[in-house]
């Protein structure tokens, strides 16, 4: 990758970047250049460049007037917010049409930048590396499906190997295909045949990037009526995709439940990249497929990180800048995580790596919605927590942490949901109300302030969970404080004492 794409700016500096596909060109716009940078602004253009291409060997004169148009409404754009780190990537379309370049040099213009054109391989690697960046422990294989390529590679613990790109995209299969899927079926059965990536798979994860396997997931998700609506890292068991795919690839689109979920540009594509699905879930076998909302333009800016930053753990980053913006006084979820780490520690709860991780980004999290009426702040935190946009976590662990939140400001069980629950298991509801109690606990005698935990431990002892306050924070103990304590030594098990100095 040459150096004008290659060289980022440091963390912490507002960046865009445009990507001109071979279905889209999209602008998406970042708060920051850091370990999980938050979109700020996200717009697509469905231009179609690759359509014709696997056929005529051209980008089709209206796709380009559409494509330069958009371009240059980005650049006004990122003028407007402000944004003079602009970068800018070209795909397959672009990279295969024998007027790829005459349409760079206009683009170029357009934009206002220089325009990084990138190979196959790079593109395959930076969409590993999106997956990479956003899911914590990945292990299996990427798929990114463009509108001209598939890239496939394989990433083992963080580590993205060499990838490979395919002509099977939605527009070139439709192309190539004459737009009837079952010609579709029959290309993609012999191209994938002889792909050696393909049985390495069996039995892991296929980690699906690019606008129309979300638009199948979309679909999957409103026909279940999941319980949450965050698309990154949604999961759909190996026999069910296939069993959904075959559905799509047999059934007219604009018949499909909840197609409406999808824009009527997009549609006319699902049944090529459904079958695309169907033919890698019979070859290779998976134990699932995770929908990744993240992928080339994310895994450019984690490229481009220093490696002690890429070494961050992604949730804990978010969940630290959103205790910077919206708590009373952020070094007190610091402080709630130490405390809470001496309460387990030592009672006989277990807790593995993982569990400490979510606890650490739950104390992170347990006051970001006081601003809210109190009677309202457990909703607000569940909901603010559900659908924020973390990344490095899954489904059941953001549930946890919303349901956890939740129970820092609720002893009542209303606000749980046969839905909330689905997502969690029993031993992970347990947990959220445990630590929710203890956050309540905390809470009462710090008044969300710092500098207060330190000098009140709560520890179970002896059959007993105790709180010592000292001296100068016994008169802290109170009816309200004692009723506190009974609700959490009661979920675990144990009689409540709090130990005031006089």
């Amino acid at each position: 990758m040459s150096d004008n794409v290659a060289q980022g700016r440091l963390p912490g500096t507002p960046v865009a970047i445009v990507d001109i596909g071979s279905n889209s060109v999209r602008l998406v716009a970042y708060e920051s250049h850091s370990r999980a940078p938050t979109p700020t602004f996200n717009e697509k253009a469905l231009c179609g460049l690759g359509r014709g291409v696997a056929t005529t060997g051209l980008l089709p004169e209206d796709a380009v007037a559409k494509a330069l148009a958009a371009l240059q409404r980005f650049r006004v754009l990122c003028d407007t917010m402000r944004i003079g780190d602009v970068r800018c990537l070209a795909t397959a379309a672009v990279r295969d049409a024998a007027n790829g370049p005459q349409f760079l040099a206009l683009a170029r213009r357009a934009i206002g930048c220089e325009i990084e054109l990138i190979s196959g391989a790079q593109e395959a690697r930076l969409a590993a590396l999106g997956v990479v960046s956003s899911i914590h422990g990945a292990d299996g294989i990427v798929g990114d499906l463009g509108g001209g390529s598939l890239e496939l590679t394989d990433i083992r613990a963080g580590t993205a190997g060499a990838g490979l790109t395919l002509p099977l995209g939605g527009l070139s299969l439709m192309d190539l295909s004459e737009r009837s899927p079952k010609k579709a079926t029959k290309i993609v059965r012999e191209t994938l045949a002889g792909v050696k990536l393909l049985p390495g798979l069996a039995g892991r994860t296929f980690y699906a990037v690019g606008g129309t396997w979300r638009a199948l997931a979309r679909l999957h998700m409103r026909q279940r009526q999941y319980p949450m609506n965050v698309m990154h890292n949604y999961v759909i068991p190996t026999s069910d995709a296939l069993e959904f795919a075959r559905l799509v690839e047999r059934i007219e689109a604009d018949a499909l439940m909840a197609i409406e979920s999808v824009s009527a540009a997009r549609r006319p594509l699902l049944a090529y990249g459904a079958a695309v699905l169907e033919e890698i879930i019979r070859v290779a076998a998976p134990k699932e497929i995770v929908v990744s909302a993240l992928g080339v333009r994310e895994g450019l800016l984690y490229s481009q990180l220093p490696s002690e930053i890429q070494a961050e753990d992604p949730l804990i980053v978010s969940a630290r800048e959103f205790n910077r913006l919206r708590s009373r006084a952020p070094a007190h979820g610091e402080e709630l995580f130490e405390w809470t780490s001496r309460l387990l520690k030592s009672s006989h709860l277990e807790e593995d790596e993982e569990d400490r991780r979510l606890r650490h980004a739950a104390c992170l999290l347990s006051d970001i919605s006081w601003r809210a009426h109190p009677d309202y702040r457990g909703a607000q935190a569940y909901d603010l927590v559900a659908n924020a946009a973390f990344i490095g976590v899954h489904h059941p662990a953001r549930a946890f942490l919303a349901l956890a939140a939740a129970y820092r400001h609720l002893s009542n069980e209303d606000f749980v949901t046969p839905q909330s629950r689905s997502l969690v298991s029993a031993r992970q509801l347990d947990r959220a109300r445990i630590l929710g109690a203890a956050m309540r606990v905390a809470y009462n005698i710090s008044a969300a302030m710092p500098g207060v935990l330190p000098r009140a431990p709560m520890i179970c002892e002896r059959g007993q969970v105790v709180l010592t306050l000292p001296a100068g924070l016994a008169p802290l103990s109170s009816e309200r404080l004692q009723s506190r304590m009974r609700q959490f030594a009661r979920l675990i098990g144990g009689d409540p004492e709090i130990r005031a100095a006089l």
